[in-house]
This record gives structure tokens, sequence and C-alpha cells, in this order.
């Protein structure tokens, strides 16, 4: 049998964690496991992976980008 029992997790170089209070709302943003930011718009992300070197073609791809409390589309507070 060539299937493992765990699901393939990645570990991507970009992190977006879920959405901060503020005005206006945030998330923070880490690259390499370093914290590079804020992030007020989909963009922003962009703008951060560009600066470190990485092209980005599907924000959806989990081995490029994690999500974390939403998705590229949450930009308020729950």
């Amino acid at each position: 049998m060539t299937e493992i029992s765990s699901p393939h997790m990645t570990n991507p170089r970009i992190l977006v964690l879920g959405v901060q209070p503020g005005t206006p709302p945030f998330r923070i943003v880490e690259i390499d496991g370093q914290v590079v930011g804020e992030a007020k718009a989909v963009t922003d992300v962009l703008m951060a992976a560009a600066a470190f070197g990485i092209t980005v073609h599907d924000l959806d791809d989990p081995d490029v980008v994690r999500w974390v409390g939403g998705d590229k589309f949450t930009w308020t507070v729950r």
C-alpha cells in the first residue's frame, strides 16, 4: 500500500493570522516564521510576499499561503 495514514500537511512560507480589532481591522503576516507586518487587505499580503522574493500565483494554494481564522476574503472581526 502506498498511501499513508495521516493527511498531507504543508508548511507554507506565508502565514496570515486571524483578524485583529483595529481601525481598520488587520491581520498579522508571517513569512518563514517571522512576523513581517500587518495586512489590511489581500494586496498587503501580496506586497509582503514580493518583498521577500515570493511570487504568489494562487492565494488558495495551501502549499503557498496558510490562512488562519478565515480566508482571503475575511478582513473584519466576526
